[in-house]
C-alpha cells in the first residue's frame, strides 16, 4: 500500500523524497508544497520517510502480510 502525506502538516521540505530508496515521492518546490507519491506500490515499508520526516507528516499503511510475525515452532510450549 502507499504511504500517505498529510497534507496539513507538511511543510514541503522534500525530505522523504529525498530519503526513499524507491524514489517513490516526486518533490518539485515549485509545482506543489506537498510531494506527490508517483510509484506507491513500489513502497518497500522500510518507514525510512515516516522517520525522518521533520514533521510526522508521513504514514505508512502496512499491508496485513507484512504485519505477521514468524514464530519458529520450537519456541512454543506446549500445556
Amino acid at each position: 500500500m502507499p504511504p500517505v502525506i498529510h497534507r496539513e502538516l507538511c511543510v514541503g521540505c522534500g525530505t522523504c523524497a529525498d530519503i526513499c530508496p524507491t524514489q517513490v515521492f516526486r518533490h518539485i518546490p515549485g509545482e506543489d508544497k506537498v510531494p506527490r507519491i508517483l510509484f506507491g506500490e513500489e513502497c518497500w515499508h522500510c518507514n525510512s520517510c515516516v522517520l525522518d520526516c521533520p514533521r510526522g507528516a508521513v504514514e505508512l499503511r502496512i499491508p496485513i502480510p507484512f504485519m505477521m510475525l514468524h514464530v519458529e515452532s520450537s519456541s512454543l510450549h506446549r500445556q
